[in-house]
């Protein structure tokens, strides 16, 4: 007999294949491609199927966005009817699953035809608050027991109200307890875990900054039992055996779909073994649109489009780039704005902000929603914090090590593209003048650092502005936390934006240069 595990992971509410940058665009991915290739694979199979949604689901693309935040019911009802058009077995928790509070979460949960499965996410008492640990499928004479994993380090990245009440236990310990109980009532086991890899998977050296939130390579290394094991979160495209054990990882915005198959042998005794096993990625890019799909979601889509184009504001001069990595060297008009919109909504004189992505271009003129929504790609608010100057120091310590000296050139640090794009990390601030020399060692790179004209001293105390994922530590950056946060907007920053421009509809495109990255060796 064989078994067939198949698995999309972090699609983000991508139901289109387009990344809302340009209007029409048709690119490689989206859930509804990604349907059509699981339902192609699904009725190819031999034997039987589970089918499998990974996490990552309710945050990411404008569409979902505006579901949240911007239609009247906010309800997640209108998402998660495409969803249910797909003939998901099981649903996995992703860390954004929690980005706009409990309620919304448990509202989507109700909605879903899929089964929700969650070992490690619990209440005050220690048990699950999310679904069951896991499940025992029966297909085919076949019991099939799924255990529902997700990364712990969601409580280190998102903000207090939206996790209240809720314990993160690592996804290795809930593992532990768990895959002994699957192995005595299921003939098969499998892990799926939105959650990635720690380590180099051919040589087992570490390569993960953030402990804890990724687990898998601990997990396959010394828990037995462990038939299959789908993965996610990292955005890799992985398939592929660590310790003799089937993994995949289908990319994000649904590139691929994860498939494992097994061979299965039953003896007379009744006890079932993997005899062989393969794994696959099946690339969507060139899969037809599933019609379920696009039927559910071609009138929410129409809505999404119509405000996404509508003119907010004007620009005078040029907020748009080119070169994203150029532009965190050099300060351009786009981000000095977002800085300025940060500064006055929060009342600080000090504020740092990420181009979190590389699909980033600045703002075209008239600014529309579509052009904050695919810069500002996150759900944040805003945090205002009390830091003394140290701390000042060592964020700007902790952003320089986004670059490395590559060739005699600045480039960017390896660790912040592999195993997982961290762009997000680098941060560039304002209100302050500093220069970054990456031919200093680590910890020493930042030079000449003034605020209003003075050297920052350790003991000086400040004030900065940073979205709520900086604020409480997000990106290992341990200098801030929430025990230093005074204030918090209760908006998104998208929507931050949309009201500074309500306010200032023609702004200017302006830079005052006040940073550089530098490669300076100095004289010994």
């Amino acid at each position: 007999m064989k078994l067939t595990i198949l698995s999309t992971s972090d699609t983000h509410g991508y139901v289109f294949p387009t990344n809302y940058v340009k209007k029409g665009s048709h690119q490689g991915f989206g859930l509804a491609r990604a349907a059509t290739v699981l339902a192609r694979e699904q009725a190819a199979a031999e034997g039987p199927v589970v089918t499998i949604e990974n996490g990552d689901f309710l945050e990411g693309s404008p569409l979902a966005y505006y579901v949240a935040r911007v239609q009247a019911a906010r309800d997640p009802e209108p998402l998660m009817n495409i969803y249910n058009q797909i003939d998901y077995d099981c649903g996995i928790l992703g860390n954004h699953e929690f980005n706009y509070g409990q309620a919304y979460l448990q509202a989507a949960i109700h909605d879903a035809r899929r089964q929700i499965l969650c070992a490690n996410i619990l209440d005050h008492n220690g048990d699950p608050e999310y679904g069951r640990p896991y499940t025992i499928l029966e297909k085919d004479g076949l019991k099939i027991g799924v255990l529902g994993l997700t990364t712990q380090a969601v409580y280190k990245w998102e903000k207090a109200t939206n996790i209240d009440g809720l314990q993160f236990e690592s996804a290795y310990i809930a593992a532990k307890k768990y895959v002994p109980i699957l192995r005595k009532l299921a003939d098969v086991v499998v892990v799926c875990y939105h959650g990635g890899f720690e380590r180099d998977l051919a040589t087992g050296e570490p390569n993960d900054i953030h402990v804890g939130e990724n687990e898998a390579y601990h997990m396959l290394q010394d828990i037995p039992g462990i038939d299959a094991l789908v993965t996610g979160h990292q955005h890799r495209q992985i398939a592929t055996s660590v310790f003799d054990t089937p993994i995949t990882q289908p990319g994000f915005r649904g590139q691929a779909i994860g498939k494992i198959t097994l061979d299965l042998h039953r003896d007379a005794d009744g006890q079932v073994t993997v005899t062989n096993y393969d794994t696959a990625l099946v690339s969507a890019a060139d899969a037809p649109l599933d019609e379920k799909v696009i039927d559910a979601a071609t009138g929410l889509n129409n809505q999404v489009a119509h405000w996404l184009d509508q003119p907010l504001g004007h620009i005078n001069g040029d907020m748009t780039f080119t070169d994203p990595e150029d532009a965190r060297r050099h300060e351009t008009p786009y981000i000095e704005f977002i800085q300025r919109v940060q500064m006055a909504t929060m009342g600080a004189d000090i504020s740092a902000t990420a181009l979190f992505s590389n699909e980033a271009r600045g703002f075209e003129n008239p600014i529309t929603m579509r052009n904050i929504m695919t810069n500002y790609v996150y759900p944040n608010g805003l945090s205002l914090l009390n830091i003394t100057g140290a701390d000042l120091r060592a964020a700007l310590e902790v952003s320089a090590r986004y670059f490395s000296i590559i060739d005699g050139k600045i480039g960017v640090n390896p660790a912040f593209i592999h195993p997982k794009h961290r762009q997000y990390n680098y941060d560039m601030y304002e209100g302050i003048d500093y220069r970054l020399n990456i031919a200093q060692p680590m910890g020493h790179r930042v030079e000449n650092l003034t605020y209003h004209g003075q050297p920052v001293r350790d003991d000086q105390p400040l004030r900065i502005v940073l979205n709520q994922y900086r604020a409480v530590g997000g990106g290992h950056y341990g200098m801030f936390g929430a025990n230093k946060i005074i204030a918090e907007s209760q908006s998104a920053m998208s929507e931050l934006i949309a009201d500074y421009l309500q306010a200032h509809p023609v702004v200017d495109a302006t830079t005052n240069q006040n940073f550089s990255v530098v490669n300076e060796p100095r004289e010994s």
